[in-house]
């Protein structure tokens, strides 16, 4: 029974078999269905100067050349190494899978494969990971391939797509940017050459690793004596035949990291389907300023050159036009051409942690919300918060050690104080900052509220200097959203090259432009967000407390590269561990962000924003108004200016130790007009004590007894590993010649200093302080280790109580 269906079951089979490899042919891929139209990108500046040329092909660099324009050689040496028997099979070479079959079996892995021209063809067209379902897809792509083309035009394909290193594809676009030659014009060396490259085209690197790639052409040569191609002695001649390379910069004058994030876009986002169907180079004009891109990139390098023993090894910037938000430099590292030193890396859009550069966003919010007002007074003093599961959170300034008390929100901001901005943070709340960055363009802050916590306003998070230039561009219009516009195709003829300053006439100009390209692709991603408030007024705000330089001289100085001889609003940044600084920054013209730090992440040498990248900063600002200084921002709308004191924020009193003037809305000068001299007395809270306690001397509290440390209600764990332990009992600097100082009722000294020092014993405890007829007290705790009522923590000597 069994032999009578066996017939039928072969017979089936085989109708099975030959239908299935029949099926390829109803569905044949011909040459025309995969023809290379995207290929060369011809780029200039705004006044047509030549930028550079990438040749591309979905951001790959190539040329399609015909067959018969292909040195043979090259298509002998190719052959030789690839597919030796490639005009003998079809799509697939079963000689060369039995053979692979059986070298698996004896060796009990993958020795070699059988891969032909054809499979490999199919697998650059539909790229897939290696399993075997993608192997099976591959065959039957190969199998349609080999339906619809020829041998020669599978061949052709197939050269005009090999992988060549880097961004390299295709034997012509190969030829000339290493030999500077045709591919029909290479010699036995030069194409043994290229012929090696394909099989891993990273580490063979003709650049970094020669001498590897010279054992693969010896390879391919000894393949081509195998089959008769050419003799064991131009072999042996070819491989010690001399060969130089072209420079690797050829075809690129300036702006390269701009050119390849550019070529990218275009071809990812196809903004302008026209561009890229033809075979002909396109060329595309963008908004780049030649002489100022070299200028920048000139002094990225100086400043890299300089700081290099502060362990400072890349830098990066962009300029933008404020009034039309076009790029005008692009400068992505010192040298894209570096290799060796991550010079290829775009710190333009790379994400780093952007330190204090984004606490402008922080305030404009809060004043928009009304959450603090200009003459708020923030309290810069030591500041605990408890977070769950963690440690507390205790930040502190970029001088460790330095609180400065009071400071107004216009003092807090200039001098990037970070506890006032935290402090603001916990007012707005995490959750509403987090939606202002994204409505900003901070597209890359994708975690939780909770995943950045307080650390946002500080610079938890990371972003891109593409981002922050965008962001600040929005403060530069005074909350105004501008495009980013990097190319620009015209109507009419080139515009001539126009001075700095005639921007009226510019402007004007700018109605002959047509099909801008605006490639601000981040507002896709954020199009779902409600747009902007319009609060002119804090964004003017902003703008003018960034360009006070008083207001940050006790940070900065008053001679820093922040300061500059014409208005320009400038903030800084320095993230954890001095791995990344920054300085962004714009005048009434143009914006300027600039970062400095090293792509790998390791840490500098204790530089910071304001000596890392606002010298950077300087000289690109000072450069761009050279010819013509820009006019004064516009003062904040519907606000009126009053002298305050910078410790109260209220009208000053004739002992107020420091007034400056500052803006208020008119809904809050009734209040400030009604206070009376009582009212504006100075008058500081408790959460001032700690640091009241560690200042030498203040006038804030000048005839006043105060006991600074302990606070009321603190407790201390007693160490009993560390020997004699003693509290110290600390007075505001009080004035008069002497005090008394009680515990629980006793008297236990009477001194005329502002200290006072008790050895600790446990227990509750009662201090008092008098003098004359002033009286002032508070309470604590003193604790051995086995009676500490408090779990899930310890508590060190002095240390205060998180209340």
């Amino acid at each position: 029974m069994a032999a009578n269906h066996t017939p039928k079951f072969i017979l089936g089979f085989a109708l099975l078999c030959l239908t299935a490899r029949s099926l390829p042919y109803f569905f044949p891929i011909r040459s025309q269905d995969i023809i290379q139209h995207q290929q060369t990108f011809k780029f200039s500046d705004r006044n047509a100067l030549p930028l550079g040329t990438i040749l591309t092909r979905d951001q790959e660099n190539t040329v399609v050349v015909p067959l018969d324009k292909i040195s043979p050689i090259f298509i002998n040496a190719i052959i030789a190494a690839e597919d030796k028997r490639y005009y003998q099979h079809g799509a697939l070479d079963m000689k060369a899978i039995g053979r692979s079959l059986l070298e698996a079996i004896q060796a009990k892995q993958i020795v070699s494969g059988a891969s032909t021209i054809t499979m490999q063809l199919a697998r650059m067209l539909e790229p897939t990971p290696r399993t075997f379902g993608n192997k099976v897809r591959e065959i039957w792509l190969s199998w349609r391939l080999t339906a619809g083309m020829n041998k020669n035009q599978i061949l052709e394909a197939y050269i005009n797509r090999l992988p060549m290193g880097g961004n390299i594809y295709g034997v012509e676009a190969a030829s000339r940017n290493y030999f500077g030659i045709s591919a029909t014009d290479l010699n036995l060396a030069q194409a043994t050459i290229l012929a090696a490259l394909p099989n891993d085209p990273t580490d063979l690197n003709p650049y970094y690793h020669w001498n590897i790639l010279k054992k693969r052409q010896n390879y391919v040569l000894k393949r081509m004596v195998e089959d008769n191609y050419i003799t064991q002695t131009q072999a042996e001649k070819t491989f010690a035949e001399e060969i130089t390379l072209q420079p690797e910069n050829q075809g690129i004058i300036a702006a390269p990291h701009f050119l390849f994030w550019l070529s990218e876009n275009l071809s990812t986002n196809n903004i302008n389907h026209n561009l890229f169907t033809t075979a002909t180079p396109t060329v595309i004009r963008t908004t780049i300023d030649r002489p100022l891109q070299q200028f920048v990139t000139a002094q990225v390098g100086q400043i890299i050159k300089n700081m290099q023993p502060y362990n400072v090894n890349h830098a990066a910037a962009i300029v933008i036009d404020n009034y039309t938000g076009e790029v005008l430099a692009y400068v992505g590292s010192p040298n894209y051409f570096d290799y060796q030193k991550m010079g290829s890396n775009d710190g333009v859009q790379a994400l780093r942690q952007p330190g204090s550069t984004l606490k402008p966003f922080l305030y404009q919010l809060a004043l928009e919300n009304r959450v603090i007002n200009p003459n708020t007074v923030l309290a810069d003093v030591p500041t605990y918060y408890a977070i769950p599961g963690a440690q507390l959170y205790s930040p502190t300034n970029y001088n460790k050690d330095k609180f400065l008390g009071p400071v107004i929100v216009r003092v807090a901001l200039a001098n990037s104080l970070n506890i006032p901005a935290v402090r603001v943070l916990e007012k707005v709340g995490v959750e509403n900052f987090l939606s202002r960055l994204h409505q900003l363009g901070f597209t890359h802050l994708k975690a939780s509220p909770e995943y950045y916590g307080l650390g946002l306003s500080l610079g938890s998070g990371e972003v891109s200097l593409w981002e922050l230039a965008k962001a600040y561009l929005i403060m530069a219009k005074q909350g105004e959203f501008t495009p980013i516009v990097t190319t620009e195709r015209q109507k009419e003829s080139p515009l001539p090259p126009f001075e700095r300053g005639e921007r009226e006439k510019y402007l004007e100009k700018l109605t002959f432009f047509q099909d801008r390209m605006r490639e601000d692709y981040s507002q896709t991603k954020t199009k779902n967000l409600p747009p902007l408030p319009k609060a002119k007024s804090e964004w003017m705000l902003i703008t003018d407390m960034l360009s006070d330089s008083h207001a940050r001289a006790t940070e900065f100085g008053v001679n820093s590269a922040l300061n500059l001889p014409f208005p320009a609003a400038v903030k800084t940044g320095t993230s954890s561990d001095f791995r990344d600084t920054w300085t962004v920054g714009f005048s009434k013209d143009y914006t300027v962000a600039v970062w400095v730090g090293n792509f790998s992440g390791k840490p500098m040498m204790q530089i910071s924003g304001v000596m890392g990248a606002a010298p950077l900063w300087n000289r690109i600002m000072l450069h761009l108004h050279e010819k013509n200084e820009p006019t004064f921002f516009p003062t904040p709308k519907n606000m009126v200016q009053r002298p305050v004191c910078t410790i109260s924020g209220l009208r000053p009193k004739s002992d107020c130790p420091s007034v400056m003037t500052e803006y208020f809305y008119p809904e809050k000068l009734v209040k400030y007009e009604h206070l009376s001299n009582s009212d504006r007395v100075v008058n500081l809270p408790a959460e001032y004590n700690e640091w009241l306690a560690r200042q030498s001397k203040s006038s804030l509290v000048d005839g006043e007894l105060k006991i600074l440390f302990p606070q009321e209600d603190d407790y201390f764990l007693i160490d009993s590993s560390a020997g004699e332990q003693k509290l110290e009992f600390k007075l505001a600097n009080y004035a008069q010649k002497s005090v008394e100082w009680w515990l629980n009722g006793e008297k236990l000294t009477v001194n005329s200093g502002n200290s006072f020092f008790w050895q600790l014993t446990p227990g509750k405890w009662n201090l008092e302080v008098r003098s004359a007829e002033m009286v002032d007290r508070v309470n604590f705790e003193v604790i051995l280790p086995d009676k500490s009522p408090y779990n899930g923590f310890s508590i060190v000597q002095e240390e205060r109580k998180n209340k």
